[in-house]
């Protein structure tokens, strides 16, 4: 089958959009071009609110629109959110889909990611990747694109002017303040293309830049103001001037490090005022408080239509009088759209389209954070978590650039307000952004993170708090995914004995942890001690849950598996079978479970030599698997891996040898070289060449050695 072509040009990541009256910044912008002539890749360097993600986002667009009809023009653009590494890897990942490079198609973004940079560094294709908002420099050496061809160019902004960002074909540049003239040029632009160039008075205008600090954020909130109220530049400046008591309380000037902070507070003040007056929902206020809480860089405009945020802003914008009683009525998707609208027309919050997500600049939204109450702030966090798990896909890899989003949003919400995510029980998305790491094939941020979310559970709840034991099984799980096999059993002995010695021998929590040891003795090899623990699982959880129960089914499988590892051949396949027939029964053909059950019975028909029908079972089991969880999933790999196997089996040798080769290039992208699943495949495509080497013996009349060949290995679930 051929490849699909590739649809020129490659556009990955949203370009901000440029906002009204945008001032190029004639002199860097220059600079930045004449350093991208000479070969060299750029770094915007300059405190909030100074403009840098917008000079990008023009110096991006002069690329690609001006220059696209040319044969200079760019082939790939990617704009990719660059405050953690995942954000860099999502995007990357999406741009190894878009060019269908080979293998970029199947499980985990890592190595998808990492095929990306390759490409970027041998293609002739012209090129551009946008860093936006660079918050550390770790990134910079592993995912930093070589652009030494001369075909492309990286672009960075930051806060930071750390030395890693200069030096190595890179270039700093300070973007900062607008001159008086900027401003003044912005003002009257602004004021002139919304239809009331009345409202500019230039000698205002100067005192004007002047009091909000030639500061572009500060002046776009004025500007928004003056637009939308109709008042003068003298009535602004009044206004302005008598914030100063507001203003002390919400941001003293201790607080203002970067010395930008009171400026936009103060305009920020004067625009939730009017839109306070405009805003007929009352719901403008609460909704831009919760949208403080989430990454600057955009989030869902559909977590604010969620339940958990209809209920919340039910409650949080002024009652109603009906007779005697004080009435909240029930808030609709119509009444949000439309406040967030009033948002938008006051320059508060910013979206490209009507489903776009939603930005909100990183110093409005810290003025915003000052002005929740403090009674409220828990239930805002707490909404705004719950949200977010609202809107978390079944399937992470299936939504890539949502999971994404809602990791870091995650993140953004934790780090501004802990301890509030872990009061009095650790949220559920805590948990979740781990698992949406491993699933993205992230194995090193997922074990970075988890370390992260044990120290500070341990911390916050003490060592033996259930949530500290759950944070520590997941950590586990982590080194387990990434082949840490050893770590991963030391640290499951530990938290199973710390659950049977804390909730008990038959708490749920317990045989799990049971049950999550005995797949590490099983990982390490300890097949006997696996066996061993399973069936003490198996047996409790049906004293316990009864026969039907979904862990006592998994209880079951998991038992059936081990007898597969020990040999002994017909328990795991009687066992396998009622499994197989209970997960259909109760949950259905195409359940994740069932899938598994069937693909461990197929396991079990081949180790009783009951060779076709493995092969008809895990032909069946990879069609579901790529109808249900799309070609990309992990479990769909390991059914390609097992069909190659009984291919091996069935005297197939061509479509085993395809299909090996195709497992074990995904595997070393992915997982590395060295992760025992990649061992396990390259094992297998070895006895697959052995045996079609003993075939072609056979087919020469030369002596074979065929039944000296170990048989591949499967991977049970």
């Amino acid at each position: 089958m051929s490849s699909p072509s590739v649809q020129w040009p490659v556009w990955v990541g949203d370009v901000p959009r440029l906002a009204a009256a945008f001032q190029p910044r004639t002199a860097i912008g220059d600079h930045a071009d004449g350093v991208r002539r000479e070969g060299r890749d750029v770094v915007l360097s300059g405190a909030g609110g100074v403009g840098k993600s917008q000079l990008a986002a023009y110096l991006a667009r002069q690329l690609r629109d001006q220059e696209r009809t040319t044969s200079a023009g760019l082939d790939v653009l990617v704009w990719a959110r660059a405050t953690g590494p995942d954000q860099i890897i999502t995007a990357y990942a999406e741009a190894a889909g878009q060019l269908h490079l080979s293998g970029a198609d199947q499980e985990g973004e890592d190595g998808a990611a990492r095929l990306f940079v390759r490409w970027l560094a041998a293609t002739r294709r012209r090129w551009l990747v946008v860093l936006d908002d660079l918050t550390d420099p770790a990134p910079l050496e592993e995912w930093w694109p070589d652009s030494g061809t001369g075909n492309g160019w990286v672009m960075a902004t930051t806060r930071r002017e750390d030395a890693q960002f200069s030096g190595q074909g890179r270039t700093l540049l300070r973007l900062g303040l607008y001159t008086r003239e900027e401003a003044g040029a912005y003002l009257r632009r602004r004021l002139t293309d919304a239809g009331h160039a009345h409202l500019h008075d230039a000698g205002r205008a100067d005192e004007l830049a002047n009091e909000l600090g030639d500061l572009p954020l500060a002046l776009g909130h004025a500007a928004a103001y003056l637009i939308n109220t109709r008042r003068t530049m003298s009535d602004y400046l009044t206004l302005l001037r008598d914030q100063s008591s507001r203003l002390g309380d919400l941001f003293p000037s201790s607080a203002d490090t970067e010395g930008y902070g009171r400026p936009v507070t103060a305009s920020l003040l004067l625009s939730l005022d009017s839109v306070h007056e405009a805003d007929a929902t009352h719901l403008a206020r609460p909704l831009l408080q919760l949208a403080a809480l989430m990454d600057p860089h955009g989030h869902p405009d559909t977590a604010w239509t969620t339940s958990a945020a209809l209920s919340y802003l039910r409650t949080a914008r002024p009652p109603r009088r009906r007779r005697l009683r004080r009435h909240h009525p029930a808030v609709t998707e119509g009444e949000v759209r439309s406040a967030l609208e009033c948002l938008r027309t006051y320059a508060l919050i910013t979206q490209d389209t009507a489903t776009a997500p939603i930005r909100l600049h990183a110093l409005t939204a810290r003025a915003v954070r000052e002005t929740i109450p403090s009674g409220t702030l828990s239930a805002a966090v707490c909404t705004a978590a719950d949200a977010i798990m609202s809107l978390w896909p079944r399937h992470d890899h299936e939504e890539r650039e949502l999971a994404a989003a809602l990791r870091a949003s995650t993140v953004h919400l934790d780090d501004l307000t802990r301890p509030a995510l872990w009061q009095t029980e650790t949220h559920p998305c805590i948990y979740q952004a781990s698992s949406s790491l491993t699933d993205a094939g992230l194995y090193q941020q997922a074990i970075e993170y988890d370390e992260s979310t044990v120290r500070r559970s341990n911390d916050i709840h003490g060592p033996d708090h259930p949530d500290t034991l759950r944070a520590r099984s997941n950590l586990a799980v982590s080194y387990s995914d990434a082949g840490r096999v050893q770590e991963a059993l030391d640290l499951r002995e530990r938290v199973l004995a710390d659950r049977e010695r804390i909730l008990g021998d038959d708490h749920p929590d317990t045989l799990s942890a049971r049950n999550n040891l005995a797949v590490s003795y099983s990982d390490a090899g300890r097949v006997q001690e696996a066996l061993d623990l399973r069936e003490r699982v198996l047996a409790d959880r049906e004293r316990i849950l009864g026969d039907d129960h979904p862990d006592t089914l998994r209880a079951r499988n998991n038992l059936a598996v081990s007898y597969s590892d020990a040999g002994r051949v017909q328990e795991a396949l009687d066992l396998g079978e009622r499994v197989l027939a209970d997960r259909e029964r109760i949950l259905g053909d195409d359940h994740p479970d069932t899938l598994s059950a069937r693909n461990n019975l197929a396991n079990s028909y081949r180790d009783a030599g009951r060779v076709q029908e493995a092969l008809d079972l895990r032909e069946r089991v990879l069609a579901d698997r790529e109808r249900i969880l799309g070609d990309d999933h992990p479990d769909t790999l390991s059914a390609r891996n097992n069909l190659a196997n009984s291919y091996s089996d069935a005297g197939r040798v061509q479509e085993a040898l395809d299909l090996g080769e195709r497992v074990l290039a995904d595997r070393e992208r992915i997982l590395g070289d060295d992760h025992p699943r990649t061992l396990d495949a390259r094992n297998n495509l070895a006895r697959a060449r052995d045996t079609a080497a003993a075939v072609q013996q056979l087919d020469t009349a030369t002596p074979a050695t065929a039944a000296d060949v170990q048989p591949p290995s499967d991977t049970p679930e």
